[in-house]
């Protein structure tokens, strides 16, 4: 079976889609975003290629997806919507207009009687200028009145306001304008109104694709699509790529978001990044994994936490754990994590919590734009404050162990580069933080140079490799900073 989701459904949802598919003796071959299965109906039939909008209006819900297909390759390039808006919108705006002054003393069964009744003169509309409107209440009262599709038009005309920002926010994510588009694909049964019709046509300068059956399209393209994967057709070249609604990532030192794969990566995909511990003799690594745009865990969304166990002790900063995230074509995340010197791994199920909303996605989308540069400067802030505190600890942890070395005076000028690190760290001015931390720099590299000579010195003399290798490892955190990657904890290796 092939059975289709909302574009903006996270892993949450499809893993729960998926299993009540197999929990019904369904073979689930594929989850398929919906405005990609409309796509896949309206490609293989009409032969587009281009540039395609999606503007799916149903009863409930309004989605908007900006796709591309070109030579046999779907792929969505953003999505948007309203979880909150759609075709019962419609019907309880021209109930109030049918019911007029005295809409607020309607009782709940009079509101559901003249909701129904004002469907069935919305669908009367679509087909004539006016309609008569004669609806029985509960109690023998009586709605008697003559509706005209400019009235209702005027009544709904919020509502299309709403599906059209949304469009136009989908084109900006989508880095496209209305001219960009080559065509646009209505899904849903509400799009059967003419004035959402002339809306569409209106933003996009095109008339919109109706040749299918709005509430059938996407039935038809999972049908299409299940052929495909029973090899059935001979359309077997038809490759549809969806996209990742929020970003995914893992917490790092101090709170701060890794992102590994970032919002609207086409899916299915892979990537990875190697991490290292940040304490000596640190033998489990805990992994956060996050989604969501903001720059600090503590805004995101948790996905899932687990531990990797095992891990030899080393240094700070020996280890390293490469962790990969995968999604499937049916938009399910696996996380695995390896600590690539010793071959130690783990491969998680990731457990999402309760799923999000389009309108969640949405909120969250509007709270990065909001805080973004109050996020990069608290980001920034962050990585200099862990960075701070790494050198803080090896320069004290080497002048406990080494302190025979130091010259007369040195001790005193390393000292004061220790207590006006402390003292920028503990600002909020991170700019300031990174001087500090290059004068400690400067100023304990003669007595990091001495300890590594001194490292070589002994290993010349018969000392083993590998704690030449940890003790060298102690020197070089001192002498000098990693490249900014790895000053934090990471380093990227794949995208």
């Amino acid at each position: 079976a092939v059975i289709t989701v909302p574009a903006y459904f996270d892993d949450a949802q499809r893993q729960a889609t998926k299993d009540a598919g197999k929990l019904a003796g369904l073979d689930v071959l594929r989850l398929l975003n919906e405005p990609t299965a409309a796509a896949l109906a309206y490609g293989l039939d009409a032969k587009k290629n281009g540039t395609f909008v999606v503007y799916d209006l149903g009863g409930g819900t309004f989605d908007v997806t900006v796709l591309v297909l070109d030579d046999g390759v779907f792929q969505v390039k953003s999505t948007g919507g309203d979880s909150h808006l759609g075709g019962d919108d419609m019907d309880r705006a021209l109930a109030e207009l049918l019911a007029g002054d005295a809409a607020a003393n309607l009782t709940t069964d009079s509101r559901r009687a003249l909701e129904l009744a004002a469907r069935q003169v919305k669908h009367a509309l679509s087909e004539r200028d006016n309609v008569n409107a004669d609806i029985e209440l509960s109690g023998g009262a009586r709605v008697t009145r003559t509706v005209s599709r400019t009235d209702f038009e005027q009544a709904i005309a919020p509502l299309l306001d709403r599906t059209l920002k949304a469009a136009r926010r989908a084109l900006r994510d989508a880095k496209l304008g209305a001219a960009d588009v080559d065509g646009v694909i209505l899904v849903g049964g509400a799009t059967r109104t003419p004035a959402v019709r002339r809306a569409v046509a209106e933003l996009f300068g095109k008339e919109p694709l109706t040749s299918i059956d709005p509430d059938r399209v996407v039935a038809l393209g999972a049908a299409v699509q299940a052929d495909i994967l029973a090899g059935e057709t001979g359309r077997d070249d038809v490759l549809l790529l969806d996209v990742l609604p929020l970003s995914l990532g893992v917490e790092t030192m101090g709170g701060v978001v890794e992102r590994i794969l970032p919002r609207n990566t086409p899916i299915p995909a892979a990537a990875a990044q190697v991490f290292t511990t940040y304490a000596d003799q640190q033998t489990g690594f805990e992994l956060h994994v996050v989604q969501g745009e903001r720059e600090l865990a503590a805004d995101c969304r948790s996905l899932a936490k687990f531990t990797l166990r095992g891990i030899p002790p080393m240094s700070a900063g020996m280890a390293r754990l490469e962790v990969r995230f995968e999604v499937d074509a049916n938009g399910i995340l696996h996380v695995s994590a390896k600590e690539q010197r010793t071959g130690i791994e783990q491969s998680v199920d990731v457990e999402p919590t309760y799923g999000l909303g389009d309108d969640e996605i949405e909120r969250m989308l509007l709270d990065a734009y909001e805080h973004g540069e109050d996020d990069v400067k608290k980001r920034a802030l962050t990585e200099q404050r862990v960075e701070a505190a790494r050198i803080l600890d090896a320069t004290r942890a080497a002048l406990r162990t080494d302190a025979t070395l130091l010259e007369p005076g040195e001790r005193e000028l390393i000292d004061k580069h220790v207590v006006a690190l402390e003292m920028a760290a503990a600002g909020e001015d991170h700019h300031a933080v990174a001087r500090a931390i290059e004068s400690l720099d400067h100023a304990i590299k003669p007595f990091a140079g001495r300890r590594m000579d001194r490292a070589f010195r002994e290993a010349l003399r018969g000392r083993d490799l590998g704690g030449l290798e940890s003790e060298t490892a102690h020197a070089k955190g001192i002498e000098s900073h990693l490249p900014q990657g790895e000053r934090d904890g990471r380093t990227q290796v794949e995208k």
